[in-house]
């Protein structure tokens, strides 16, 4: 796989619980302060759906298990007011497909054709249990990225690392050419990760995986106060451990 623009931007592609449809999920063993979390917040996404919910689209569900990233809020940044918004299948495919068959993008997500194929990596996760949640970035407004949150201490990735009760994973594409080669990666990784970290109370740490011959990919989440932690052989690829922890947050 190619390196993208040697900016610092990335568009590291999916981790192994995604790859090209896979719906490979470890076993959900729920600790009890998750159940407790669930009890507060209500049903997670799989529930809802099963019990007939229609009443929110996809996307907009609760997320219990992520502490539900549609009420975060945006977030101030040197670039301007960002904010995730959960993918909502109907207004968000066509615009996350035409992402998707960029070919800097498709050569780390693998992901490209035609919409369906990006509808059917969307709905894994939109009809799933809220262990994983697909967001639009948007900044100023404007939808600009792509992001996957996810529970990964309850995904395969934990297979792979001394995982710990609520690590929270992070996918991420940015969308047009324009907003690659300007650093915006590092800024919008930093902000995201400040999210997670202000919003689940009980995750110490952020995690991400991008593979190990992207080097602006590393070099972004390295400027976003990551730190290499590992070297982990992963289903397609050969990844870096990157974690941003939340005790060092305000250090690097």
């Amino acid at each position: 796989m190619p390196p993208v623009d040697a900016s610092g931007d990335t568009a590291a592609g999916p981790g192994p619980h995604l790859v090209k449809g896979a719906e490979d999920t470890l076993d959900l063993r729920l600790t009890d302060d998750v159940v407790a979390l669930i009890a507060e917040r209500g049903p997670v996404a799989g529930e809802a759906a099963e019990a007939g919910d229609t009443s929110r689209p996809d996307g907009a569900r609760a997320s219990a298990l992520l502490d539900s990233p549609a009420g975060w809020g945006a977030a101030g940044t040197s670039l301007g007011l960002f904010q995730l918004v959960p993918v909502r299948l109907e207004r968000d495919l066509t615009l996350i497909s035409r992402w998707m068959n960029d070919p800097a993008v498709a050569a780390f997500w693998e992901l490209a054709g035609p919409e369906a194929v990006t509808a059917g990596h969307l709905r894994t996760q939109l009809r799933g249990d809220g262990r994983s949640v697909p967001c639009l970035g948007v900044l100023d407004g404007v939808p600009m990225s792509y992001w996957e949150l996810y529970r990964a201490d309850l995904d395969p990735l934990a297979r792979h690392y001394p995982a710990r009760p609520h690590d929270t994973g992070l996918h991420l594409l940015i969308g047009g050419v324009a907003d690659r080669g300007r650093g915006v990666g590092t800024t919008l990784l930093r902000a995201v990760s400040d999210l997670v970290l202000d919003h689940r109370p009980h995750c110490g740490r952020v995690v991400a995986e991008p593979d190990l011959r992207n080097t602006p990919s590393v070099s972004a989440f390295l400027s976003a106060g990551f730190r290499f932690a590992a070297e982990i052989d992963l289903p397609g690829k050969r990844a870096a451990l990157m974690i941003r922890e939340r005790a060092l947050r305000d250090r690097l």
